[in-house]
This record gives structure tokens, sequence and C-alpha cells, in this order.
């Protein structure tokens, strides 16, 4: 090969992404130089916070720029490497993109060992959707035995990780999903309660099925699930955020009144803690017992995971609306160079 394919941001969208907002282009194939290595991309993750990478709005992490290759971790083989770290051969984790190939530092690459585990899994429950769930409930969320937890997007990378992780804490785990075959996902899973959030009727199947009320809630949706279990949260309760997904194709405040005053007093009234967090903040702290605990957890089946593996990059703006929708089913990765 001697052209590398890369999908780029060719402007910013507004709402849902849509196919303009993308261009397929070809350039050469790049060089590596000192201490960088070429690699050739295996698998690409699709994550939700790659839709607020695409504005221009103020943010943890810097835009991707209009012409720009959009962002995503990478399993990737090296092709040729200018590194003593690594050799041809080598499957590595990196930060490559939407693309067939890529140059990165040495530095920052990971090696990853295929008789652990499936290397597509360090795009999932071994890389940073797992890394979200495992710091962000155990650091903030804080489960005690008896405690009951409860997360939306549960049969997500992260929901699905959160609830296992609560069950071997000894915490009541409580999944809320979309649809009735997610549903029946969460109860294989060994949630102790799991609910559909698509029957309108969430907010009383809360209160019929959790009547203890919420100890830990890991926000990763907002929305109408929100509105559905602040009633339940009890009076110090830990609210660990790790996104809001339901708001990111939004483009205007929602229709209403002003709700704001009435969540900060819950806030008040209930001593709730709500913390919002990015998951590198914790990988000095957790990143080595993360690794070292879910690579056990797995091996014992402590902790299932599944996968949405879909074929090609030219589909991943497709791919990547129905992550947003709750169209997937699982950790969504793209097949790049890889089978599906």
């Amino acid at each position: 090969m001697t052209t590398n394919h890369r999908i780029l941001l060719n402007s910013r969208p507004v709402g849902t992404p849509t196919a303009e907002n993308y261009l397929l282009d070809e350039v050469e194939l790049p060089k590596p130089q000192d201490g960088e290595v070429l690699l050739r991309t295996l698998y690409l993750s699709l994550d939700p916070y790659m839709r607020g990478r695409m504005s221009d709005a103020k943010s943890y992490a810097k835009p991707v720029e209009v012409g720009d290759v959009m962002v995503g971790a990478t399993v990737s083989e090296v092709v040729e490497s200018n590194s003593s770290d690594f050799s041809t051969g080598d499957t590595v984790l990196g930060y490559g993109g939407w693309q067939e190939y890529s140059v990165e530092k040495a530095a920052y690459l990971r090696r990853l060992d295929p008789e652990v585990a499936p290397v597509s899994t360090a795009l999932g429950v071994l890389g940073m959707p797992g890394f979200t769930a495992y710091a962000g409930l155990l650091e903030i969320g804080r489960p005690q035995e008896g405690e009951t937890v409860a997360v939306a997007a549960a049969t997500g990378p992260v929901g699905s990780v959160v609830g296992q992780i609560a069950k071997i804490k000894g915490a009541k785990a409580v999944g809320i999903a979309g649809g009735p075959d997610k549903v029946a996902h969460l109860n294989e899973l060994g949630f102790d309660v799991a609910l559909d959030h698509r029957t309108g009727n969430l907010k009383n199947e809360l209160k019929e099925s959790v009547p203890q009320g919420i100890d830990v809630y890991f926000e990763n949706v907002g929305g109408d699930v929100f509105k559905a279990v602040l009633p339940r949260l009890n009076t110090y309760a830990r609210v660990p955020v790790c996104g809001l997904v339901a708001n990111y194709n939004l483009t205007e405040l929602p229709e209403g009144p002003d709700r704001s005053g009435a969540l900060m007093g819950n806030i008040l009234t209930r001593s709730l803690n709500v913390r919002g967090f990015i998951q590198t903040e914790f990988v000095e702290k957790h990143h080595e017992n993360f690794l070292s605990d879910m690579s056990g957890w797995i091996k014992e089946g402590k902790v299932r995971y599944r996968e949405d593996i879909r074929p090609g990059l030219d589909k991943a703006p497709e791919y990547f609306n129905d992550l947003l929708a709750g169209r997937n089913f699982g950790k969504m990765v793209v097949a790049v160079g890889a089978e599906s």
C-alpha cells in the first residue's frame, strides 16, 4: 500500500452530524521519523465524546479543526518502526483516529498481548470506557455493601462495567437501557433490576423496583433518564458524571420551565455529591490497578462484555450516529484492517 484513506472533519455539525460534515480523502502513506512508528489500523473505537470534539465550544479538550482527521483510539499493527521499543508486527493501542494508517510517537503507545484478551477489548472493557467505569465508580461513587447503584446506558461499555463492579463490591445493581433485548442482556449480566426507559414509565418503575432508593447513580446519559432517577436519590447519594449523551446533538435548551433551581434544591436538601470527571484525571492513581483487576475479573467470569464490531472505515459516520442514538449493542468498534 502506498496510500492512506482518512475521514476528515469537513464542517461543524448543527444537531445530528450529516454526511456533509465529513470528507473521505486519500493521501500518500506517511513516513515515521526518529522515535515514531507507522501503524496500520486494525480497529477504530467510536465513543460519544467525539461529538463534542466536532464542536468548537469550550470544553476539556481542544476541538478537531476543520480539515483534520477525526480523532479516536485505535488498535493497530506496527508496519515500520523507528523506535527500539517496537518491532514490525507488534500490536499496539494508540490514538490514530479515523484513518487506515497513522504515524505515532512510540512513547504514547501501549503494546497489547492477544493471549491475554482479544485486542479489540483495549478499546472497551480493558480500555478507556472500562477505566471510566472503574475509576468513576470507585473514586467518586464508592459503593458500599448493601447499597444500591444505578446506571443508564447499562449495556454500553461503561454502564455494563459499572453494574458488574457494583455487584463485585456487594451492592445492588440497577440497569437502565433501551429496548427489551438490552434489558434481557442486563439480566444475563446479573443486574438485580433491569428497566427499559423506552416504556415511558421509568419514574414509576423505579419507584416500584427500587423502594429503598438509590445511593449511587452513575450518570452518562442525562435527559429524561436523569429526571426519572433524581426523585429516587437517597440522602448523601453520590453521582459520578462522565457523560450526557442525550444532550450532545441539542441545538438549544429544551422547552419548558427552568428547573435548575429545583435541581440545586435537591442537591442541597439531600446532601447529594454530584461530581463531573474526565477519566484522564485518575490515570496515575488507578490505571495500573484497573488493568490488573479488570483482567482478573474477566478471567474469573466476574465481568463480561459485549462488542458491536462493524466493518468499513467509510461507514464510520453512519455507525457514529447509530451510537449517539443508542442503536448500538455493546462497545462500538469499526473493523478497519481486521476482519469483523
